[in-house]
């Protein structure tokens, strides 16, 4: 039996659908397949083009980096399995393209420097000094550990900013991920000490107020991080913030 992946491929302004015949076999995935393509980059129409460009990494649903529009959904292609892409769609054939919020590098490459810029933005590190041993930290509760670890599993994969209709060319709305991010590290016992830091970039126009609450952040997310719920909080910890910045004495 074979499939047909219908690939979007070429540079920004220059792109044109190829398809592919590809065998099947048990628990192939979307790698899988375009390395079998990469192999042999002949077209269903028995044409030899020049291989398909995409990105991965880890394999394993880690690094982010194989995120693609499968089907028209975003999602990472080494966990995307053929035999359920077609059950659930009921064809055959399967539909790749780049990312559309990013811009196209080539093929299924895209930039997704800007995550990381918005990353910047809002210190989303855990600032040290320069001992080498200060003993154990603060404790942290069970419940808090739990809620951070989950936030900690973003990739950067960029998903739920592709989901995201507030994130376009016409807003300067940051995402989902970095929003969720600040909550993690303003959940971190040390990250308190900067949380006001992080607050800050969420208060100008590319933070908060730019979400829609349409919530395709958390339908598409490949780590199920509760995105619309770090949102909420973080709208809570602006408001917060907000209060404290009008009681505080005009020179301070």
């Amino acid at each position: 039996m074979t499939c047909t992946l219908k690939i979007f491929r070429g540079e920004q302004g220059k792109q044109y659908w190829e398809e592919f015949v590809v065998e099947l076999s048990p628990h192939l995935n979307i790698i899988s397949a375009l390395m079998g393509i990469q192999e042999k980059p002949i077209t269903k129409s028995q044409e030899k083009v020049t291989p398909v460009v995409w990105e991965q990494g880890c394999l394993e649903e880690v690094c982010g980096s194989c995120s693609m529009l499968i089907n028209g959904r975003p999602r990472q292609a080494c966990t995307a399995l053929i035999d359920n892409l077609i059950k659930a769609s009921g064809s055959n054939v399967i539909t790749l393209a780049p990312l559309s919020k990013f811009p196209l590098m080539r093929d299924l490459v895209v930039n997704r420097d800007s995550m990381f810029e918005n990353l910047k933005k809002v210190r989303a590190w855990i600032d040290v000094d320069d001992s080498f041993d200060r003993g154990f930290g603060p404790k942290i509760s069970p419940q808090v550990q739990e809620a951070m670890y989950i936030l900690s599993t973003c990739m950067t994969c960029g998903c739920c900013t592709e989901a995201c209709p507030q994130v376009n060319a016409h807003s300067a709305f940051m995402g989902p991920a970095p929003i969720s991010q600040v909550r993690l590290f303003n959940a971190n016992p040390t990250g308190k000490l900067q949380a006001e830091s992080r607050l800050r970039p969420l208060m100008e126009k590319e933070g908060l107020s730019g979400c829609g609450n349409a919530q395709n952040c958390a339908k598409v997310c490949p780590k199920n991080i509760p995105l619309t719920e770090s949102i909420a909080v973080m709208g809570r910890e602006l408001g917060k913030q907000a209060l404290k910045d009008l009681s505080r004495p005009p020179d301070a």
